[in-house]
């Protein structure tokens, strides 16, 4: 299931939906994102299509001539897969399947298919391999619709065991092993942590693509694998770093995202204990992405389910480089000023001047800011250090002093 191959581009599709609680606006930067995944796992998009719905429909996700519409575009562009930007229930892909007669995948698959692409250590491999049987389990009676006995029970007794329940029952089996594969690495892992002493330990958690990775090359000299593309990093790396004369440790975690799949919050919920045990967290946030207010709260939502939202945090706002306010004028009498339009002066103005010093603006690639980011990281970690150790004060004096 996990075996690595050659992608070629796939030629591709992509179908959202615009509704009452996701308008145009929202649902062009979901399929934005979708076409970035679709990137990422060696796709090629060549459409959009979306349609206005109150609620989707039950059967076959889109209505009966938007799905029409599909099929033609399909079949006239010999395109060989149609991409939801929304978790499609067992029937829905059945019934889709059947009438675009091509390859259906959700924002769920997608995403597991480029998990499965960029796990590297058995642990990361196994806890996809989890999650992509339990996202199959559901959805193995589409597999096997040449076969007449579904399930056995009243008046199917007699043959045995179908393929279907034989699929069934190995799956199940699959999943358990799996989970008590992970236990065990989960010992092993929380031994490796208690070794580490009592060294004061830092998170970067952000948003998938905000510079986690390129931060964390640039403050530890290290090389872990960054690069511009979904999800990069899925191995927590955790490497020591000394900012003057104290040392400390920091992990790089796997990103987050928006509609991030249960199946892969629940199998990675164990990677992310490197944050449940951190003493210190540095939100990485992409502040030259249009929607980045967002993706802070998609992140904050992610850290309240692993009970990690309660630590000191630091807002790192990364990508300062590339940031670029829209243009406006202040005599234009029809157009209103929006966020947009916010130089990174104003940006500071806002909510972020309550964050006040834990709020710091970096450009980890040009290396801008870094100075005050480190101070500020230095301050953080001492304070924790000293409580921690009370007699060590006198060994890392104030940032100032230290340089």
């Amino acid at each position: 299931m996990l075996e690595k191959k050659d992608i070629e581009l796939e030629r591709a599709v992509l179908i959202g939906v615009v509704t009452k609680e996701q308008d145009e606006a929202k649902s062009k930067e979901y399929l934005d994102e979708l076409a970035f995944l679709t990137f990422t796992a060696g796709g090629e998009v060549v459409k959009r299509f979306t349609q206005k719905m109150e609620m989707p429909n039950p059967k076959t996700f889109l209505g009966t001539g938007k799905i029409e519409e599909i099929q033609a575009f399909i079949n006239d562009n010999e395109i060989g897969t149609a991409i939801f930007d929304d978790e499609l229930s067992a029937a829905q892909e059945r019934n889709i399947s059947k009438i675009l007669n091509c390859k259906v995948l959700d924002r769920t698959n997608l995403i597991l298919d480029i998990f499965a692409q960029r796990a590297q250590t058995s642990y990361a491999r196994t806890q996809v391999e989890l999650a992509q049987c339990e996202y199959l389990l559901p959805r193995l009676k589409g597999m096997w619709t040449h076969l007449e006995r579904q399930k056995g029970g009243i008046g199917m007794r007699g043959p045995g065991e179908t393929e279907i329940e034989t699929d069934r029952r190995i799956v199940r089996d699959r999943i358990s092993l799996l989970k008590d594969k992970i236990k065990t690495i989960d010992k092993q892992m929380a031994v490796q942590r208690g070794n580490r002493g009592q060294m004061v330990r830092v998170a970067l958690v952000g948003y998938t693509n905000v510079g986690k990775s390129t931060l964390m090359n640039v403050i530890s000299k290290s090389d872990v694998f960054a690069e511009n593309k979904l999800f990069a990093t899925l191995d927590t790396t955790v490497r020591k770093v000394v900012i003057g004369n104290l040392p400390f440790l920091v992990s790089d975690t796997v990103g987050f995202i928006r509609k991030l799949p249960t199946q892969l919050v629940e199998s990675f919920k164990s990677t992310l204990d490197e944050v449940r045990e951190a003493d210190l967290l540095l939100h990485v946030v992409d502040i030259s992405h249009s929607n980045f207010e967002e993706h802070i709260d998609s992140v904050n939502k992610i850290l309240d389910e692993i009970d990690s939202n309660d630590k000191p945090t630091i807002m790192v706002f990364n990508k300062i480089d590339a940031y670029e306010a829209v243009p406006f004028d202040a005599d234009d009498l029809v157009h209103v000023k929006t966020k947009a339009n916010y130089t990174l002066e104003e940006w500071k103005k806002t909510w972020m001047n309550k964050i006040g010093n834990d709020a710091i603006f970096i450009s980890a690639l040009n290396k801008e800011n870094l100075e005050a980011f480190k101070k500020r990281v230095y301050d953080e970690v001492r304070e924790i250090h000293v409580k921690r150790f009370p007699y060590n004060h006198f060994l890392y004096p104030d940032y100032e002093e230290e340089s």
